[in-house]
């Protein structure tokens, strides 16, 4: 991962990293405000030997307090101290249970003893730490031996009498509500991280990029009224989705097919605009004086008629079985050099009318004829369509749809056309979102408004829902774009091959 994912996984994860934060500065104030608090007061002993008068004997003693000092440290939760201190100052409590709230300790190369007491009453902490120094100091002499003159050679002072404390020891109240923002931050990331390494859906190209080892085309934006205007390029041209069509339209033209301009288009699961992403790309290829064949190859649902608004009843079916000739069925759309096969009745055989000759035949002259072919094919992983057309053309465009597809559909889609041994020629990333963590659409039209405008025909989508014309209406003399003028009229022996076969 790159510094990139690691902070767009933190902006598409903000609310929850926050929460988890708020949360965990909830829980550190709920927790100080029920602990009881707790005061600290601290006395200090200072041990000495009472033997010696000269230097070395002098020294000798401090060697001698300084070995014993761990040893008076570790009486002082002994009940030969607490029991006195606990009867003069009639505590409710066992030794045991006072040692708990008493630690002792001393310095390096010290003979200071600092007793320290914590209570919830800070006059009674200070009361019970200086009794335990006076305890301490009246045991240690009793059980150390005794100098020549009957005398103990141990003595401690007491130097430092306990004072009440002010203000609580514990809950600490600024480190509480620190650790609470910590572990809540900790936990917010844990959470983020692991929730975007357990989402399997492409969300950028690259993704993409490692499971298809093929180009990515282009992004096409997403609109939220996608589906109230399909056909983007015809009806608002400068709109940024219209403007992610142009940027796939230059990049398709830069694709080096071996020669071949005939293209599958399609995807792993419905429903990722795979049929929008043909129409709009065909009309973006029109617009730049291609001439370009739309053929509908979805045999199953077929769109292309419908998005189009045109007479949809006849069409590659009834070509690929015999009963029509292409320029019968084929019709102009919109004043461009643009012209579109629709499927035509829905057989029960789609894969092997698809996977015939009389297909391959048929894309060869399209070929022939136009600058460009697409075709509108079905999904992938539901059916084999796609991946026996590819292969007869020169190769597919997988379209991903951003935040939808998984890896693991996609994985499947690019297997489909492997296995049959067809050329992905590239993918197109499509419902890129421009704002948002997950929003990588750069293209110029988003920031500037960028484009050129073509006047949308008055009727609207093209010829609308019209009937079927007939063979002398599909004609139309040379010299205004129409079949014949492209080549279709001096190919008759091509359609009459078609058809015996």
């Amino acid at each position: 991962m790159e510094l990139n994912d690691y902070i767009r996984i933190l902006r598409k994860n903000a609310v929850l990293v926050l929460g988890t934060v708020l949360l965990g500065l909830a829980a550190a104030i709920v927790f100080t405000a029920t602990r009881t608090p707790i005061f600290e007061s601290s006395s200090t002993v200072f041990v000495s030997t009472q033997a010696g008068s000269t230097t070395a004997e002098l020294q000798q003693g401090s060697i001698f307090t300084q070995a014993r000092i761990n040893t008076y440290i570790a009486l002082v939760k002994t009940p030969a101290v607490l029991d006195p201190v606990i009867g003069e100052l009639n505590l409710d409590s066992s030794a045991d249970g006072l040692a708990n709230q008493i630690s002792s300790s001393a310095a390096p190369n010290s003979t200071l003893i600092t007793v320290t007491v914590s209570d919830p009453s800070s006059q009674q902490a200070a009361e019970i730490a200086n009794s335990i120094a006076e305890s301490l100091s009246t045991v240690v002499p009793q059980l150390e031996p005794e100098a020549d003159d009957g005398s103990s050679s141990v003595r401690l002072s007491r130097v430092r009498d306990a004072q009440p404390a002010t203000t609580a020891s514990s809950p600490n109240t600024a480190l509480n509500i620190a650790l609470g923002l910590l572990l809540g931050a900790v936990v917010g990331l844990l959470s983020a991280f692991l929730r975007s390494a357990l989402d399997t859906r492409i969300r950028a190209p690259r993704e993409a990029e490692q499971i298809t080892k093929a180009p990515n085309m282009g992004a096409i934006a997403f609109d939220t009224k996608a589906r109230e205007r399909p056909l983007i390029v015809h009806v608002d041209p400068l709109s940024p989705r219209a403007e992610s069509f142009r940027a796939l339209r230059t990049n398709l033209q830069f694709l080096d097919m071996g020669g071949r301009s005939s293209f599958v288009v399609t995807s792993s699961i419905p429903s990722e605009g795979k049929s929008t992403t043909t129409i709009n790309l065909a009309i973006a290829l029109a617009d730049a004086g291609k001439r370009v064949a739309l053929i509908d190859t979805d045999l199953r649902k077929p769109k292309v008629a419908e998005y189009l608004g045109i007479e949809g009843g006849a069409g590659l079916t009834d070509v690929l079985i015999g009963r029509a000739q292409v320029n019968e069925v084929m019709l102009p759309w919109g004043n461009r050099s643009l012209y579109v096969l629709p499927a035509g009745k829905i057989p029960p055989n789609p894969s092997e009318l698809l996977g015939s000759s009389h297909m391959s035949l048929l894309l060869e002259m399209l070929e022939r004829e136009f600058d460009v072919v697409l075709c509108d094919a079905p999904p992938l992983l539901p059916v084999t369509d796609a991946a026996i057309l590819a292969r007869a053309t020169s190769g597919a465009l997988m379209v991903v749809a951003a935040g939808k597809t998984t890896k693991h559909q996609l994985t499947g889609a690019t297997e489909a056309l492997n296995t049959v041994g067809a050329k992905l020629a590239g993918f197109v990333m499509s419902m890129v979102p421009t704002r948002g963590p997950d929003s990588y659409y750069t293209g110029y039209g988003y920031g500037y408004g960028y484009g050129y405008r073509e006047t949308p025909e008055k009727e609207g989508r093209g010829t609308k829902r019209q009937a079927r014309p007939k063979k002398s209406d599909s004609r139309p003399t040379r010299g205004d774009g129409s079949l014949e003028e492209l080549g279709f009229g001096p190919r008759r022996a091509s359609r009459e091959t078609l058809r015996e076969n």
